[in-house]
């Protein structure tokens, strides 16, 4: 991401799958949506999964959030990093997202590659969301509602 800002942090929410609340030094609460996928709505099917795999993957652990722009619900849109393991390609890899082909143009080349690799990987080993036959689309969950 060029020109990223960073926020130092520790995870302390979980809201789903792609949604976490960040916590600076500062005591500073910061919304983040992950950046470059799409994890099931809550009430779809392996959403509540999602959001477990997320929190046992960040919650209670110190991150660097990686972001450019925010949401228009106001959520910083950024790449979650722990150490060097990047949480939103995890998250992809475990079949708990897929990768969001519709912001892609919004990460660098290496990320849309890596994320794009890592949901046909997931999807051939029919791990996660990719168990389901017909998995539908969270964005297509969402207009149906």
């Amino acid at each position: 991401m060029a020109s990223a800002n960073i926020i130092h942090g520790s995870v302390v929410g979980v809201s789903d799958g792609d949604s976490v609340t960040v916590i600076d030094a500062k005591k500073t609460q910061f919304k983040i949506r992950l950046a470059g996928i799409d994890a099931p709505e809550k009430a779809q099917a392996y959403g509540q999964k999602a959001k477990e795999s997320l929190s046992d993957l960040v919650f209670g652990k110190h991150v660097d959030v990686e972001w450019s722009k925010q949401d228009r619900y106001g959520r910083i849109v950024g790449k979650i990093m722990l150490g060097v393991v990047d949480i939103n390609l995890e998250q992809i890899k475990r079949g708990m997202a897929w990768h969001y082909k519709e912001y892609q143009n919004e990460q660098s080349l290496e990320d849309r590659v890596a994320y794009a690799q890592s949901e046909l990987q997931a999807q051939d080993k029919k791990m996660g969301l990719w168990r389901d036959p017909a998995p539908i689309k969270p964005e297509v969950f969402r207009q149906k509602k």
